[in-house]
């Protein structure tokens, strides 16, 4: 797992070379973003399971996946839908403090749609949550850190797709 400074100064190692511009920009932009990252970060902390529940209800109940015969129709079945949301809730936002989506692909992303697909897990159904999940965050947070949230919600979609 990286951030965005170790990837960085990584890719500059690996060519032998200083920091370019660009680089440095990244990094000041990153730096300038520290603040409203981290007050994001306790914002959904303090509410992560109205943030899960609220997306659930926006995107899921009373669908043909909560009724009897669906895929989150027993008890079971939905803890572990409200379980695998949470999780994507929490690598969200340490990817959005690491500054750095491939987090995402470490700890999420890689082998998820395999086992959802194996599991018979709607991946369909998955990403409406996840898009549901962008929106409510992005309504607690306000525009600007509800922006940086979403592309990180947008990237486990386009993951999973």
């Amino acid at each position: 797992m990286q951030d965005a400074i170790t990837t960085l100064i990584n890719s500059s190692d690996t060519q032998g070379k200083y920091l370019d511009d660009a680089s440095l920009e990244r990094l000041q932009s990153y730096f300038r973003s520290g603040e409203i990252r981290a007050r994001a970060a306790t914002t959904i902390s303090a509410n992560a399971s109205t943030l899960v529940t609220q997306a659930v209800a926006r995107s899921l109940m009373y669908t043909d996946i909560t009724a009897p015969g669906g895929n989150m129709y027993t008890c079971r079945r939905y803890a572990a839908c409200i379980r695998d949301l949470d999780y994507f809730l929490r690598y969200a936002t340490y990817a959005m403090l690491a500054g750095d989506p491939s987090i995402l692909d470490e700890r999420v992303l890689n082998g998820l749609r395999e086992t959802y697909n194996s599991l018979g897990v709607p991946v369909g159904a998955t990403i409406r949550a996840v898009q549901a999940m962008k929106d409510v965050v992005s309504d607690l947070l306000g525009a600007e850190a509800g922006k940086e949230m979403g592309v990180y919600f947008d990237y486990i979609a386009s993951g999973l797709s």
